[in-house]
């Protein structure tokens, strides 16, 4: 039976995709893992892998292709035995079937954000079943016919192929076990899942357009990851209730400590093994404060709050067309250096669009830094599935009194965004000035 290859859904908020290039060729045999094409997304370039064994029988969209929607028909795979011309021949026929490599978990309950993204229902419905709990399950092509002849329910069923995709064994084992039940009719679990919300319309183009003379404008089309985060933030702001706190910071002996970080750094290959910035040293301080601050560091859902265990600093970056947050994992637990190392490393890749979605999904708070572009104070706007995001301002000399004299000290400006359905305002002070007892004692850092 022919395998059905649809463009598969590499993010929450993918909707379309460019084909950049096919790493096979028609005639190719394929084993699951390979890695078989090159997706462009609104925020990256990602490999897409097998997860079915066979042998490339058509090649449906060329590479270079722009805007295939997500579970369009891109390949046809034909199963090993299979006649290959009959398999390209008959492929397509059937509902799309989503062969390549599944999206990504996020680490929290699913966010708001991403429902307005979400793929067409009935080839997401084949694609991934829904589980009880709302994530999706993945299943090869082969394993979801079987477990549908035989009438088990995938959600049961344990997958031991690549990032837990239930294959053709898994199904079998579970035959012969009788260890999944019966599946349940597709309308229940489309019935199930939560509504959309509703966001509110602007003005018409034709509207705004009536302000201006005609001539007098150029129309630049929007591009997908424009498109995204206009859709993310108006979300966001429509649907998380927000409330910002604000303090000023001393850094002088936070600009004296790393001057000496930096000066004692080892070298390597003939230069510094690190080179400490600020911005490296905000993410650390607001992980340990997260850490300090258990209770502030959650993701609302309708049900339940998230509380995380670990402190994953999202970092905003601008990036051609717009910005992504590349994150820095359990960021209370790394040094200042590997933290700054890191943040180069994920820095550069997204700027190339290099990402992977895991690099760039899911974290439980972030960092907007505009203080070197000279901005003094602002606030940001929540990214769910956040609860808070840390604006920062730039450094700069004040007049501060301390002990009842004029003194001129370092100073910088941030601003926590808080979602105040799970963030109240005691707690959002709690955290802030935790955030600002290490920055102004920097040591505290290293211990």
């Amino acid at each position: 039976m022919p395998i059905n290859i649809t463009m598969p859904a590499l993010s929450p908020t993918m909707e379309e995709g460019n084909l950049a290039k096919w790493l096979v060729k028609e005639g190719d045999k394929v084993k699951s893992g390979d890695v078989i094409a090159e997706i462009e997304t609104d925020k990256a370039t990602m490999e897409v892998e097998a997860v079915d064994e066979g042998i490339v029988a058509k090649i449906v969209v060329p590479a270079g292709t722009e805007a295939v929607k997500v579970n369009a028909l891109i390949a046809i795979l034909a199963e090993e035995g299979e006649d290959v011309a009959a398999a390209a021949a008959g492929g397509g026929s059937a509902a799309p079937k989503a062969e390549a490599a599944p999206a990504p978990k996020a680490e929290a309950a699913p966010a708001p954000a991403a429902a307005p993204a979400a793929a067409p229902a009935p080839a997401a419905a084949s694609a991934a079943p829904a589980a009880s709990n709302g994530e999706r399950v993945f299943a090869s092509p082969l394993a979801r016919r079987l477990a549908k002849e035989a009438g088990l329910d995938l959600k049961a069923v344990s997958g031991s192929g690549p990032k837990g995709r239930v294959v053709k064994s898994d199904v079998e084992k579970a035959v012969s076990t009788g260890g999944a039940k019966a599946a349940p009719a597709a309308a229940a679990a489309a019935s199930s899942a939560a509504p959309a919300p509703v966001l509110a319309k602007g003005a018409s183009e034709e509207a705004v357009l009536k302000n201006f003379a005609e001539g007098s404008y150029e129309l630049v089309p929007h591009d997908g990851m424009r498109k995204t985060i206009a859709k993310r933030l108006q979300e966001s702001k429509q649907t998380i209730p927000h409330f910002y706190v604000s303090v000023d910071c001393e850094l002088d002996a936070l600009m004296a400590l790393r001057a000496q970080l930096n000066a004692a750094a080892p070298e390597k290959d003939g230069k510094p093994a690190y080179k400490l910035s600020v911005n490296d040293m905000v993410i650390k301080a607001l992980a340990l404060a997260l850490r300090d601050v258990p209770d502030a560091n959650v993701s609302w859902t309708d049900t339940n709050m998230v509380k995380h265990k670990h402190a994953d600093v999202g970092v905003a970056v601008s990036i051609p067309g717009g910005l992504i947050t590349p994150i820095i994992r359990k960021a209370e637990e790394k040094s200042l250096s590997t933290i700054s190392n890191e943040m180069k490393d994920l820095g550069k890749r997204a700027k190339d669009r290099k990402l992977k979605p895991e690099e760039y999904q899911g974290g439980t708070t972030a960092v907007s830094n505009m203080g070197m572009m000279g901005v003094k104070s602002f606030s940001a706007v929540v990214n769910p599935p956040h609860a808070t995001i840390l604006a920062v301002g730039a450094g700069e000399e004040r007049v501060v009194v301390k002990k009842g004299e004029m003194k001129v000290a370092n100073v910088m400006t941030v601003t926590l965004s808080t979602d105040h359905r799970c963030v109240d305002g005691a707690l959002g002070a709690e955290l802030l000035g935790a955030f600002k007892r290490y920055i102004e004692n920097p040591m505290g850092m290293l211990v």
